[in-house]
């Protein structure tokens, strides 16, 4: 079995786990604080829907007719829609608005979330409740993600996780291939995409000779975020440096130039693209080719190209997330874990029951079927172990998600996955990450296109943004903006 490689953050995971050891209670006394008779009902609030929520309701009533009725556990969920609309319950509850539900006793929750309620006081020590043999089942770096607490202490317990893959249409692709030459071994980096996305523009444009300038952009990406804090983790910097509490953040100015070199001008001169509310929304329509994005949308890629004048079928290719030239193979940790809200022992107790049950190797391998996340214990994180539930279990799985968890599975032992630490205001700063350059690329991409139409040819309509000097502009710009937000 392959598993995750260990590097620097796996001694942090290490002493997280001796922190977390320091506080557990041997089986929470003596007595379990559970009486069959009289159940403890817990609320979950989730922010799934479709396959991904019915996955979790099945799993739910499964736990509620054995272990919960054994022990006495009654567990109900609650999708709050949108991760944003469930962030936004969790804060209204803790403020006591007017009209907020009370708060859950479970609800999912990314780290930057999770850390503003820790502040508040508001979440439950997970350690207390779990020995330090069965913290060990699971990802060091999953564990580590969630020892928030000023003391190192669990508060987010590992439930379901994520990284990005690239996904293609490998339809349109073998045409554009067949004529160019193009390999997709070419797209094993960013500076090879960039280069077959210039390709693909100057082909597509090419097909109409009669108007110029009217090439296709080949390329995307969802969660701009994930770009900076990846692509400048490849390249040798943590853009949040946080140790013992304090952030400091790493803005250097050569880094940075390769990721706007290799994102911010290809968008500019309409090689790369973002059009719909994600980017499998572009390649249904057909004005992408490929994307990158969270393993947990590989079942939202389309199976057709629907345009104005018709619709055709198309077939994909899911391939490792690329990475930068010369770089090492990181690669996002992502997905909200799930956070116990304090109350008393009885229902803090019952809630980490029932995620070690919703965790187990089995039951958490048929979540990741069905939703594309990644199982978090360490045995889990295997093909071998895959197929195998799959087939005692006789589940069906989507051909996409097996083949976006069976390439994780397969990279994973030359692939090490990074999140940075939680911080003040990391939410916001996050955000700064997503739109500030995209914005702009945007922006300036809606003017490039207003020169086309006047008549001027690419390299002249796109001089004026793609320059040394129009970098340092937006450097100087966005280097202040998140030092503001950040309050450095």
């Amino acid at each position: 079995m392959k598993k995750w490689r260990m590097k620097k953050w796996c001694l942090k995971s290490l002493a997280c786990l001796a922190a977390a050891s320091i506080f557990i209670l041997t089986g929470c006394g003596d007595k379990e604080p559970l009486d069959p008779q009289n159940p403890v009902s817990l609320t979950v609030w989730h922010y799934y829907n479709g396959s991904q929520q019915a996955a979790f309701d099945a799993l739910v009533e499964e736990f509620n007719n054995t272990v919960g009725k054994e022990k006495g556990i009654y567990v109900q969920g609650y999708s709050q829609g949108s991760v944003s609309d469930l962030e936004t319950a969790v804060r209204d509850a803790i403020d006591g608005k007017v009209g907020a539900d009370k708060m859950p006793d479970i609800f999912s929750s990314y780290a930057d979330t999770a850390y503003e309620v820790e502040q508040a006081g508001a979440l439950a020590d997970l350690s207390k409740y779990l020995e330090e043999e069965e913290l060990k089942k699971y990802v060091d770096s999953y564990i580590e993600e969630g020892c928030i607490a000023a003391d190192g202490t669990l508060r987010i317990f590992p439930t379901a996780k994520s990284t990005e893959i690239m996904m293609l249409n490998k339809t349109d692709w073998e045409a554009f291939a067949e004529a160019t030459g193009a390999s997709l071994e070419d797209l094993s980096t960013m500076e090879g995409v960039v280069e077959v996305a210039r390709s693909y523009y100057e082909w597509t444009d090419g097909q109409t000779p009669d108007v110029a300038g009217d090439g296709k952009a080949f390329y995307g990406r969802d969660a701009m975020a994930n770009y900076f804090i990846i692509g400048l983790r490849q390249l040798g910097v943590e853009i949040f440096q946080v140790e013992n509490g304090e952030m400091t953040l790493n803005v250097p100015k050569e880094e940075l130039y390769r990721l706007w070199e290799n994102y911010y001008v290809p968008i500019v001169k309409g090689y790369f693209g973002a059009y719909g509310s994600f980017r499998s929304d572009d390649v249904k329509t057909g004005e992408l080719l490929s994307y990158t994005g969270s393993t947990s949308s590989a079942m939202y890629f389309p199976d057709q190209v629907e345009l104005d004048d018709g619709s055709y079928p198309i077939e994909y290719v899911v391939m490792p997330a690329p990475i930068f030239e010369g770089g090492e193979h990181y690669a996002v940790q992502q997905g909200a874990g799930m956070v116990v809200c304090k109350s008393d022992e009885a229902h803090e107790y019952a809630a980490v029951e029932f995620l070690k049950w919703f965790t187990q190797l089995e039951n958490n391998i048929r979540f990741g079927c069905v939703s594309g996340y990644l199982p978090v214990q360490k045995e889990a994180n295997s093909i071998e172990r895959l197929d195998q539930v799959i087939k005692e279990q006789k589940l069906e799985v989507a051909p996409k998600t097996y083949d976006c968890l069976a390439i994780i599975f397969q990279e994973s032992e030359g692939m090490t996955l990074y999140t940075n630490k939680s911080f003040e205001n990391g939410s916001a700063a996050r955000k700064v990450l997503e739109y500030n350059l995209a914005d702009k690329a945007a922006e300036d991409r809606a003017a490039v296109s207003e020169a086309l139409a006047e008549g001027k040819s690419l390299e002249e309509a796109a001089a004026p943004y793609v320059t040394r000097e129009a970098f340092e502009q937006w450097y100087d710009s966005f280097c202040d903006t998140l030092s503001q937000t950040v309050g450095k």
